[in-house]
């Protein structure tokens, strides 16, 4: 239970430091997708024999680039390249999974998360991957503001969109690997996306709407955790509960805020002139 906590803190903060820019980007169903897909990655790692998360990181990060070049590369609708995608990899590892008689029990953890189940080694990457995403956001934060809001921009004043946008899919496709364990495949996109929303409903800046996604994404994974530990009720479901209570009370505050400006400036525009020239 101890390392499911620090590893539900960790992952949360690492899928809300790295959500608050994917939502910027509208990534939200490219995380979706990635996180469907990994379920093939842990399938192989099963066939061969091998601990499923040293397979998944890689097969994320190719899978991550194979799905970004046929994005480019291909005429049709990007969603749906993406719905394509996700569902046939998605339904090829479920017919795996049912065929190995030994692993069929764990389809369900798979599916919705068993934080319990997190090692040792699984902490260690967990850590490493935060401090490195840390540490390339905070380098390339100019650059990472200049391509949410204008691409053109930015290439015009130097960036390298290209080498960015790469670093960014691979740094959310490993994200999305590492975090199966403590939501599951079908809600990982939430773990991602959620923390960002509420984030952004409360925040206008840049690097606090960052720094805020990162808080509230680890406290609720943590709060989420606690509460499926208490109550005996799956990790992933529970922890994308919190994020969405949280979302809900972002949404409350956010509208307060914006009804009491409106107010403010309702009254500033009702005010009367006054004239200093009246006796």
């Amino acid at each position: 239970m101890q390392r499911a906590l620090v590893g539900g803190l960790l992952t949360g903060t690492l899928g809300g430091l790295l959500g608050s820019i994917a939502v910027l980007r509208q990534l939200s169903f490219f995380s979706d997708a990635l996180g469907h897909s990994a379920l093939l990655g842990i399938t192989l790692g099963i066939l061969i024999g091998v601990n499923p998360m040293l397979v998944l990181i890689p097969f994320a990060i190719v899978f991550a680039l194979l799905i970004n070049q046929l994005v480019e590369r291909s005429s049709l609708p990007t969603d749906a390249l993406l719905n394509i995608v996700y569902s046939s990899s998605l339904a090829a590892a479920i017919l795996a999974l049912s065929r190995i008689e030994t692993y069929r029990g764990g389809i369900r953890q798979l599916l919705f998360g068993d934080i319990l189940g997190i090692s040792q080694l699984d902490l260690i990457i967990v850590t490493i991957l935060l401090i490195i995403a840390t540490i390339y956001l905070v380098m390339s934060l100019r650059a990472q503001v200049l391509l949410t809001l204008n691409a053109d921009l930015a290439g015009a004043v130097g960036v390298n969109i290209k080498i960015h946008r790469l670093a960014f899919i691979v740094l959310l496709a490993v994200v999305v690997a590492v975090s199966i364990k403590a939501v599951g495949v079908l809600l990982i996109s939430a773990f991602v996306v959620i923390p960002a929303c509420a984030g952004r409903l409360l925040c206008r800046r840049f690097p606090i709407y960052i720094l805020s996604s990162a808080i509230l994404g680890g406290s609720c994974a943590l709060l989420g955790l606690l509460a499926s530990g208490l109550t005996n009720l799956p990790s992933g479901p529970s922890v994308v509960m919190v994020q969405f209570m949280g979302f809900i009370t972002a949404l409350v505050l956010s509208s307060n805020r914006f009804k009491r400006k409106e107010d403010a400036s309702q009254e500033l525009s009702q005010t009367p002139d006054v004239n200093l020239n009246d006796p």
